[in-house]
């Protein structure tokens, strides 16, 4: 052989030393592990094979990692299309804490590019990523974790579960370690200890074709025939053509001992399960003499708990000081404390969460002595000036006084949060009942499915009564602003509650209203605001129409989904009543269940409030005396649909205060312009930020 030739050969022995190719054998079989032999494992860490056969990952010491690798890589990919082989396995494990109940930290079948992981840390990251690592798409790495420690770095479910973790140690699915018994009274869960020292065996099966992984555990040698997780994943952009597979596991603080004593795997196939008879016993676990340990750490551990108690009583004391300023001492209404506020609402738990939007939260509170209920704004706020007009609002509208108006009960400021107490409404918003589905309904809720017409008529009277006081009785005009269903709140009685003061404006009796921008919800904005951007009370008025025809109807002013005719509610009704059908429009759900006067008395106000020239409209007072008189005599004659009026006002303005089709969601869409209206933001009633009723309120900056 020449010299040449020589190079070349040697060359060749060299580069298959360095880069070694994927194995023929597709699917092996250990039962037992051998300490010397062709079929020994890669093994690097706390690994190790005794001589019973059983590999041992790692023993009852602090932070190990063991590692138990095939030593050859797999071909994971078909060499002709690339896609992503099927493969299954199947192996017996044990996990034997140092103390009984308290595992630590569990281990994990990989499919990982490489054999060592390096940089791999223990404890919570199993031996498997580091902090840096964790979500990296480079890591390229599939695992199925046994987990004995509950992180919530992670999100673990529990301290026993089983879960699915790709590139990543926050699972992409998870359970709770069980399997499912099929047995002659039905199919159950039965939990499974992964902590316990018995033998498991876990089944891992990935089809290829349909994309779907299959993870199974059962304490027997006889797969269950319903897997414990079903998850469709797509493995192809994670695997590679030759992926390394085999074990991991480790410990922390707590530690556990981690066995393996049988594996199968097989390529394009299913491993065949393990006899967990003619495996290799497990050793007992060794009885340990914690008496001692526990005496002699006794006292440190109550001086640790005494100082800890003491460190923490006085954190907690600075950091819910209230640090009150002196322009703060006369502003009314009641100043609450912070600390009670936090304890009436459980610290502010997401449990007590009944809404949130953009200005901030909303939580259920009881106030200690009292008992009684409230709903708790939590609002941020970034300027301190802002912050004084905000609580100079806040002495203002906090004195109104009404029966059917959502009463503030006081306020807390806490740093840059502000704290906006309010009377809790038990009964929600008017909208979910409007537009609550039937599905909605349960055995168990006393909740009716839909209104009344009798409490729909006590609504609309209410809240009549409640915008004549805002607009006349108090000692200034309030203009609302934001009148729709979803700040109308019913209380235990189903009383209308007029909330959400978050657009409200004061002025003296007599005077202009200063601002000229626009803002309000779309359906409910006067046509007159598109041009000259000055709310009014006629405003008010429109917007108050809008509500009785929807609550007559109940349909929303806007509906997208509607035939064209019918989108507008107002043209709809306005047409249902030039034709004498004016009965049409109520609600089927009534089923006629309505009584006709009242109801025509209410069609025709809400038309009457809904025409397009502000001038034409009834005052406040008006209605309240049609609402409540339910006399049709006393309502002036009502023409056909004031198609002059639109002229009169000008087309585009009328057709401007309507959404177009580009806007989604154009009956729930908030319109804000303007900085000065963003500190109207905490006085948004909780009613308005519930998940349910307008979750998709958007802003936007000009019509």
């Amino acid at each position: 052989m020449s010299p040449v030739a020589n190079s070349v050969w040697a060359l060749g022995l060299l580069l298959l030393s360095l880069f070694p190719s994927p194995s023929r054998q597709q699917q092996f079989s250990f039962t037992g592990f051998q300490a010397s032999g062709h079929n020994n494992l890669s093994l690097n860490g706390a690994s190790h094979v005794q001589p019973t056969g059983i590999l041992r990952l790692t023993t009852e010491a602090s932070r190990l990692i063991g590692h138990a690798f095939y030593p050859e890589p797999l071909l994971f990919a078909n060499s002709t299309t690339g896609s992503i082989l099927s493969f299954s396995t199947a192996f017996a494990f044990a996990i034997v804490p140092e103390y009984p109940k308290l595992g630590g930290h569990g281990l994990s079948f990989v499919v990982s590019r490489t054999k060592d992981l390096r940089g791999a840390l223990p404890s919570q990251y199993l031996g498997l990523l580091n902090a840096s690592d964790v979500g990296n798409l480079t890591n390229h790495l599939f695992a199925v974790e046994f987990d004995t420690v509950q992180d919530f770095e992670f999100g673990d479910i529990n301290d026993n579960h089983v879960g699915v973790d790709i590139n990543s140690l926050v699972s992409n699915t998870s359970a709770v370690a069980s399997y499912y018994d099929h047995g002659e009274y039905g199919t159950r869960l039965v939990d499974v200890n992964l902590k316990s020292g018995d033998t498991i065996q876990a089944w891992v099966d990935y089809d290829g074709a349909d994309k779907m992984l299959n993870v199974t555990i059962s304490p027997f040698s006889t797969k269950p025939q319903t897997p414990l997780i079903s998850f469709h994943v797509d493995l192809s952009p994670i695997l590679e053509n030759t992926m390394y597979v085999g074990f991991s596991a480790s410990t922390g603080l707590l530690a556990s001992s981690h066995y393996l004593m049988g594996w199968n795997f097989k390529m394009n196939g299913v491993a065949q399960s393990l006899d967990l008879s003619s495996l290799p016993s497990l050793p007992q676990p060794k009885k340990k003499n914690t008496t001692l340990i526990l005496a002699t750490s006794f006292s440190t551990f109550v001086v640790f708990v005494v100082m800890s108690a003491i460190a923490g009583y006085l954190f907690y004391k600075i950091k819910n000081a209230d640090v009150i300023e002196l322009w703060e001492m006369g502003c009314g209404p009641h100043r609450f404390c912070y600390s009670d506020l936090k304890r009436a609402t459980n610290g502010f738990k997401d449990r007590e969460l009944l809404g949130f939007g953009g200005f901030g939260k909303v939580y259920k509170g009881v106030l200690r002595g009292s008992r009684g209920e409230i709903a708790v704004k939590r609002v941020s706020h970034e300027s301190r000036q802002g912050l004084r007009e905000f609580v100079a609002e806040i002495a203002s509208i906090g004195r109104l006084r009404h029966r059917n108006l959502v009463q503030l009960l006081g306020w807390c400021r806490r740093r840059g949060d502000l704290l906006l107490v309010y009377e809790y409404m038990s009964n929600g918003s008017l909208d979910k009942f409007l537009y609550a589905p039937e599905v909605t309904r349960t055995q168990t809720t006393s909740r009716p499915l839909s209104l009344s017409w009798p409490q729909r008529i006590h609504v609309l009277r209410g809240v009549a009564s409640a915008l004549l006081y805002l607009h006349e009785e108090w000692d200034h005009v309030v203009l609302h602003r934001d009148i729709k269903a979803s700040n109308v709140l019913l209380d235990s009685d189903f009383n209308g509650r007029l909330g959400d003061f978050g657009l409200a404006k004061l002025y003296e009796h007599g005077a202009n209203p200063s601002t000229t921008r626009v803002v309000g919800t779309l359906g409910y904005l006067a046509p007159e605001l598109t041009r000259t951007g000055r709310a009014t009370t006629g405003c008010d008025v429109f917007a108050f129409g809008a509500l009785i025809l929807e609550v007559v109807c109940g349909r929303r002013p806007i509906e997208l989904n509607a035939e064209p005719e019918e989108m507008v509610l107002v043209d709809w009704v306005w047409e249902r009543w030039a034709q004498g059908n004016w009965s049409d429009v109520v609600d089927p759900r009534l089923e006629g269940g309505f009584d006709r006067g009242e109801a025509q008395i209410a069609v025709q106000v809400g038309l009457m409030c809904s025409r397009p020239l502000a001038i034409s409209r009834p005052t406040m007072r008006e209605v309240v005396r049609y609402l409540e008189g339910g006399d049709l005599s006393e309502l002036p004659e009502l023409a056909g649909p004031p198609a002059g009026e639109y002229e009169q006002l000008g087309f585009d303005d009328f057709v401007h205060s309507y959404p177009s089709s580009s806007f989604e969601k154009a009956n729930s869409m908030q319109l804000t312009v303007g900085p000065d209206e963003a500190s109207a933001g905490p006085f948004e009633h909780y009613s308005s930020l519930s998940p349910v009723s307008h979750a998709s309120t958007s802003s936007i900056n000009q019509l």
